[in-house]
């Protein structure tokens, strides 16, 4: 084990300066995110190192699993940004910004009609701000869980406040 540590050293050693220049370059010059996307690839590659066949060169390699974690990180920032702009509908709401009474009451109960489950799940990530993950490790859920009663949860609220509406 310890030969395999000092090898995949050097092949950090050896790679990682076009590694980082890749990942800044896909990451549209943020440094700090390449960085941070450079060590997570590391990290990978280092666990997976046994899927590595040769086909490509390592370097290609360790790319192309810095490409996949920077497109997460890109649909994450996505999210977030629709997270962010849902919690601030969701204050206004709180506060009566931009909702008569009414509105706020049918969203209310809108959310007393989800499952349990659901209702948590979109509770945590759309008003109170939460990640996924963090979502999971509050309801003791898997994280793929989570996921799905989120976007279950928007539907159905979607489709409760439309025909409240419509």
């Amino acid at each position: 084990m310890r030969g395999s540590e000092a090898a995949f050293a050097r092949l950090v050693d050896r790679h990682q300066r076009a590694l980082r220049a890749f990942l800044r370059r896909a990451c549209a010059g943020d440094h700090a995110l390449a960085d941070d996307l450079a060590q997570e690839t590391f990290i990978a590659a280092w666990g997976r190192l046994h899927a590595w066949r040769g086909e490509a060169s390592f370097r290609s390699w360790l790319c192309a699993i810095g490409w996949r974690k920077c497109a997460d990180a890109r649909r994450g920032a996505g999210r977030s940004q629709r997270r962010d702009a849902d919690w601030l509908q969701s204050q206004d709401l709180e506060r009566g910004e931009g909702a008569s009474p009414d509105a706020r009451l049918a969203v209310e109960r809108a959310l007393a009609a989800l499952p349990p489950e659901q209702r948590a799940a979109v509770a945590l990530c759309l008003a109170a701000d939460f990640s996924h993950a963090e979502a999971a490790v509050v309801l003791g859920s898997p994280l793929g869980t989570v996921k799905s009663h989120v976007t279950r949860g928007k539907a159905r609220l979607a489709e409760l406040l439309g025909a409240a509406h419509g």
